[in-house]
Parts: C-alpha cells; structure tokens; sequence
C-alpha cells in the first residue's frame, strides 16, 4: 500500500508561486496514476492534476497554463508547480493514487494548505 505525505504549501499573494511535493512511501509506487486534488471550504474535493506512470499528464481546465504536475518515480516523488496563483485556488490540497475526479474514498493525507490572498 502506497502512503503519501504532501508538504510545500504556504501563504502567497494572488499572482504568486508554490511548488508543492507529494513523497510516497510503500511499494510500487511507479506503476500508479497519482493525482494532486484539493478541497477549499465549504467545497467538494476535485482533481486538479493527475499524471500516468509514465509521465503523462492531465489538467483540470482550472489548472491548465498554471499548473504543471511532474513525478520522479526514482525518488518516489510527485510535484506540482503552481504559477499565477488565484484567490480561488485557496485550499488543502491532497495528493493521491487516482481516485476519480471527485477524489471518492477515506484514508487520506494531511494534505498542505495553499492561501492565496488578493
């Protein structure tokens, strides 16, 4: 079973940038999509980004031209580059194995808040 620990988030102003990391722990961490996902107050938890063993990634259209998620499956690492960060990207934000756009199940993380101020 693959277990993640998400760290990089922070306060920035609107127009900012975050780089966030997702560190992975337990076996076969290669062979899994893992998603970044976040969850804001009062709001569902939604995929934002999600990137194949491989290295191919998917953007929800919020995070498209912002965003870049990347993995180094050496270090059993996932990354997401954050740029022109927007109030409304203000939330904790998870990383997962891919569990749907809706980010369905228990058992997550800590997550890493990401505060962005206008």
């Amino acid at each position: 079973q693959v277990q993640f620990v998400e760290s990089g988030g922070g306060l920035v102003q609107s127009g900012g940038s975050l780089r966030l990391s997702c560190a992975a722990s337990g076996s076969g961490f290669g062979n899994y999509v893992v998603g970044w996902y976040r969850q804001a107050p009062g709001k569902q938890r939604e995929l934002v980004a999600g990137i194949t063993h491989g290295g191919t990634p998917n953007y929800a259209d919020s995070a498209k031209g912002r965003f870049t998620i990347s993995r180094d499956n050496a270090k059993n690492t996932v990354y997401l580059q954050m740029n022109n960060l927007k109030p409304e990207d203000t939330a904790v934000y998870f990383c997962s194995i891919y569990r749907g756009p809706a980010g369905v199940g228990d058992g997550w993380g800590q997550g890493t808040q990401v505060t962005v101020s206008s």
